[in-house]
Formats: C-alpha cells, structure tokens, sequence
C-alpha cells in the first residue's frame, strides 16, 4: 500500500477537506499545553462569544498530543457541542465519538445523553438478531429464489489443528501459505508440562491444506507466535516472548528463507520498533516498506494500541509510531491485519463504541494516508464472545481465524468463514432511504434486507431506524434486491443495479390482521382454485415463512341464496382448498394453518340485492396472528 506517514505537511483547510481531525502533535510530544491560549478560551466562554470560542477551541484541539486526550477530554466535548451549535452535526458526532472513546473521569456522559443514543448505539441496534436472520434464512430456502447466502463456519481440519491451541494465522500473498501459532509442542525442560508457543507451517496442494509441521530453525525453547509473513513469503516477522536477549516480555523478530530452503537465525528488530513492555501481532504491508504491530508501550492511548514503522531508503526501519486517537481508544487495540490489495486496515478491539462484546474486529480505510473511522464489520462475524487473531485472504473471500471448536471447549482452534459484506475491503458505496407507511403517513418500522445477485456475499439485515431510515455500504457495479418486510406487510422487493450511492426511498402498504384479496373470490357454487389466485396466496406464504411465529386463520364465506347447511359445507372446502396449497405445496407446518367455514353467517352486506352484492360475500379471508403465549 506503500508507507504510511502521518507526518504529511497539510494546511488546515486540506486537512479539512481530507480529513476533519488531523493531530500532528501525536508522536512529537507528550503533551500541549499553551496557558495564553486557555485563557483566550476561558475569556470568550465566560463572555458567551460562542463563535469565536469555537475558533479557539479548534486551533486549541488540533493540537492535542496523546496524553490531551485523556486529561483535557471536556475541550474535545465542548468543541462538539459548538459545531452541535452551528448544525455540524456530522463533525459534531465525530467529535463526541473521539470524546467518548478517550473519556476517563473528567465528564459527566449524563451530559451527553442526546448523542449517546445516535453515536455509542448508533448502528448496534439497527441489526436484526442473528439467530432470527437465520431462522428466516432457513424458512426462505425451499421457495424463495431470493435467498441471502448463509456463511458456513468451516474448521480447517485435522492436517491444521490439533488438541492443543491453534491461532494467529498468517497467509501469503497468493493464499498457498499459511503460518500459524500452535501450543502443541511440549517445553523443552523434562521436569515440565508446560506447553511450548510454536510456529507451525502448512501449503495448500490441489486446494487441499497439507499436515502442518514445525517452522525448523525458526522455533526455540521461548515462545514464538503471531506472525506475518511478505508477499514472496521468504519473510517472516514474528513476535517471541520470554527471551533473555529481547527488550521486553515479547519482541518482534525476523527470519528470512535461505538459498537451501532453510531459514536464517531470528534477528530482533531492535529499539526502533520494540519496546521493554509487550509488542507483538504484526502485519506487514504488500510493499513490504510498511509494519503494523500491537504494543502497551507506556505514552499510548490506552492499555494496548496500535504501531506503525516505515522502511527508511537505507533500509532500516524507522522509530515506532502511535497510529492515533482515530484509531486507539483508551481499551485495547490488537490483531491489527492491513489488506494486501486495498488500503483497508482491520484489527480488533473491546474500546470501540459499536461493539457486540468483547473483542470485535473493525475496518478502517486510509485517504491520502489518513484512516477513516473505524466501522465494525457486523455480526456476522463478531459475537458476544471475542474476536481476533485473523486473516483474511488476499482475494477477500474468507476469513480465517481462531474460535472453540465446541461451547463445552476453551480450545481455539483455525476456522474459515465466508467474508460478509460488511467485511469487505470494497464496499464503499453508500445505499440510503426512507421507508414510510403509506396508511399511517409515519416511518415504517421492519427489517431492510439486501441480496447480492452476483457475488454470493452475505449482507446483515437490518431493522429501519426511528424514522424510518437505513443505510448500508455495497460493492458497486453489481445487482442487488432490496427487501422490506415487518410482522405487518407482506415483503415489498426491488431489483437495482449500483452505479455510486444510491438512495431508496419506498412506501409501503402495511397488513391489516383480517386480509382479503380481490383475486380470491370464487365462482358461484364453486371451490377450485383458478391460477389467478396463485400470486396472493404466494404472499401468503411468504409472510408465514419469513415470520415463523406467526399462525395464520382461513375464514371462507359464501352468500346467502341457497341452502343453509349446503353454505357452510360449500364455505369449508372453499377454506380447506386454500389450507392445502399452503401446507402442500409449501414447507408450512399444518398446525400453524386452521380452516373453517362460516357459509352465510358474516356477510360483508347484509341485505343482498345485487350480484355484486352477493360476490362480495363470496369470499374468504386471511387472519394473520400471532399466539398469545408468543
């Protein structure tokens, strides 16, 4: 991706237009402190001169260095709550979230209640619990050509893992590599039972992974582990804990592949990059100029943060640098993985604000060597439970990372999961809108799901917002189907192509609990079903598949000429042919289906005098309802 250098020369305005908070004083000092400046900024609030208390306090936080932002916190809250003032609330939520991930003790978050909401929460609660996607994924699959992929976790086997702690794997630039951590080796002191930190090895053959074996001339009596290896893979930088040659409790190192295929003696990296505390988890760009790594160094931003070195022209690498407080938070960041053909970063931290527990895995996009916001990459892949130690194939098709095999397990061991579209390194492209209930003329609440066509990507459903909005991020230049459903409508579809961001708005008709549809009227004295009727009757049946706790109620009618007795029995076939498509044809179970006739006894018009009239009546209606023990 080439190097990364923070230290780029930028006006305040390309700063602004690159990036809305660029900090050059982070790794230059500990800490800015101008006292003429505060008072300036105490003057203009005591005096109310709001405007120009915003001025101050932006030259004033643009300064910041690391420790700023955990002691002078409240200049960073009482920025956003000025451009909250002036209605940028764009960079106002950008500021409160910097606040809110750097924050100790100095502020009261009760102060900051109208943005908790939209900022801390703003998209955790907009995703639909995934074992209730799956249960409609599930229910979906027999009939319903537009079914979202369902991932499959896949273990990588035997030849990979093994009854000990497998983890921490890395992967070649053309995906026939793989490098991982593996406690399986016993220590080397025959008066212990310890488990040994190894680096084991496997290669891909006919798209199948080989038996792993030891990294020889690699491993030693000490821990060696999370590694990552060059686009050649002739290199392979690690970390080695508990060596009495390292500067602190773990260290980096690296190790190249010889002319005989063996690889040369470890070489630490040296005081440039290590420190005496914990360093480890690296990533090394495609350009190979360019290492990211973990550390809890003292002078970071929290317990654990993320590092970057360049490769200088004479070929050493640079001092260490913080990546910053867009980045680290006051938790911990680790893992971090940079893609090998995009400018994406992932890694993973408990410190960001959309979290679903634990450790979770992020991705954040350089622009002109700046990092966006990070973003969660959904739960398709983060769970309650925690996430790190991964990579990601250069391809971006899976993800592979380490997770217990079973509940009853603490064993990690190599998995690979197929990468969702909240994960992907390409989906920039922003689809927006509004869903509004057209009856009610407010928001409509229910769940917007969007099917990849092409890809076969996996895309998290979510559940409209307060006012009605969602927002995804998709790969451009492909076809999609934008879904809507909710317990009250039948599933509303539109197919689109994406060409750049794209808004949807649509209105939707919601579902009353008694339906009748025009097309399911039946000829007089009749109960066949014509295939006029078969689309609504579909619908029908979409609903109940996509909302399994849902119970439906067939109600047939007939008018009132004729005989009584021959009425209800005409208006029962009439519901018992309709239960039977359902229940048939379809993959719906029959207790959650009842018919009954009433024949003439419910009559839409009650003094029939035409023949319309009595076509009115003729009819047979759908309550949809949900059990009262549900």
């Amino acid at each position: 991706m080439g190097q990364y250098n923070p230290q780029i020369d930028l006006s305040k305005k390309e700063s602004a237009e690159l990036f809305p908070f660029y900090f050059p004083n982070v790794n230059q000092i500990n800490y800015f402190q101008d006292e003429n400046e505060l008072n300036k900024i105490n003057r203009a609030r005591e005096g109310q001169h709001w405007e120009r208390l915003k001025k101050l306090l932006e030259d004033y936080v643009m300064q910041f260095a690391t420790e700023n932002f955990y002691k002078d916190t409240r200049l960073i809250w009482q920025m956003a709550k000025l451009e909250e003032l002036y209605g940028d609330l764009e960079r106002a939520k950008s500021l409160y979230r910097l606040a809110l991930k750097h924050h100790q003790s100095k502020i009261d978050l009760r102060q900051m209640e109208i943005f908790l909401d939209s900022v801390k929460l703003e998209q955790t609660d907009d995703y639909v619990p995934i074992d209730y996607y799956y249960e409609l994924v599930d229910f979906r699959k027999s009939i319903d050509t537009l079914v979202p992929p369902r991932g499959i976790l896949l273990s990588m086997g035997k030849q990979i893992n093994s009854n000990m702690e497998d983890y921490a794997p890395a992967l070649t630039l053309d995906n026939k590599t793989l490098i991982f951590t593996s406690k399986r080796s016993i220590s080397g002191n025959l008066l212990s039972n310890e488990s040994n930190e190894d680096l084991y090895i496997s290669v891909q053959e006919e798209g199948m992974w080989q038996e792993a074996v030891q990294l020889r001339g690699v491993n030693s009596q000490y821990n060696e582990g999370s590694s990552t290896l060059n686009a050649e893979g002739n290199q392979i930088i690690f970390a080695r804990c508990g060596s009495p040659n390292g500067f602190g409790n773990c260290d980096l190192y690296e190790t190249h592949l010889q002319e005989d295929s063996t690889w040369s003696k470890a070489r630490n990296f040296g005081t440039n990059i290590n420190s005496k505390a914990w360093d480890s988890h690296p990533s090394l760009s495609v350009t190979g100029d360019t290492l990211f790594f973990a550390s809890d160094r003292i002078g970071g931003f929290g317990l654990s943060d993320i590092y970057f070195s360049v490769k200088g022209n004479d070929g050493e690498w640079t001092t260490a640098k913080n990546l910053g407080p867009i980045i680290n938070t006051r938790g911990n960041e680790v893992s971090p993985f940079i893609h090998p053909k995009h400018k994406i970063l992932y890694f993973s931290s408990n410190g960001h604000l959309l979290n679903f527990g634990g450790f979770d895995i992020y991705k954040t996009r350089a622009l002109d060597f700046l990092w966006r916001e990070p973003q969660n990459i959904g739960p398709l892949i983060n769970t309650e439970s925690d996430e790190y130690y991964f990579t990601i194939d250069s391809e971006s098709e899976d993800l592979f990372y380490a997770g217990n095999s079973s509940m009853r397990s603490s064993n990690l061991d190599l998995f690979s999961f197929p990468l969702p579209m909240e994960a992907q390194p390409g989906a920039n492209t922003k689809v927006s809108g509004v869903v509004k209930d057209t009856v009610a003329g407010k928001p409509f609440r229910g769940i917007v799901s969007i099917v990849d066509l092409e890809n076969g990507i996996e895309i998290a459903p979510k559940f409209t917002k307060e006012d009605g909005s969602f927002e995804f991020n998709l790969i451009n230049n492909a076809n999609y189907v934008l879904v809507v459903q909710s317990d009250e409508l039948f599933k509303l579809e539109e197919m689109f192509f994406l060409t750049g961001d794209t808004i949807i708005n649509k209105n939707v008709d919601p579902m009353a609990s008694k339906i009748r549809f025009k097309s399911i009227e039946f000829e007089e004295n009749s109960a066949d079903l014509r295939p006029d009727m078969y689309y609504d009757l579909d619908k029908v049946v979409d609903f109940l598949l996509d909302y399994p706790e849902f119970k439906l109620r067939i109600s047939g009618h007939t008018d009132s000429s004729g005989d009584e007795i021959a009425n209800k029995s005409l208006s029962q076939k009439r519901a018992d042919v309709i239960r039977d498509y359902i229940i048939l044809l379809h993959p719906v179970q029959a207790d959650r289906v009842v018919a009954e006739g009433l024949g003439n006894s419910q009559p839409i018009v009650k003094d029939e005098k035409t023949d319309n009239d009595r076509r009115l009546n003729r009819r047979v209606e759908f309550e949809i309802y949900r059990p009262k023990n549900q």
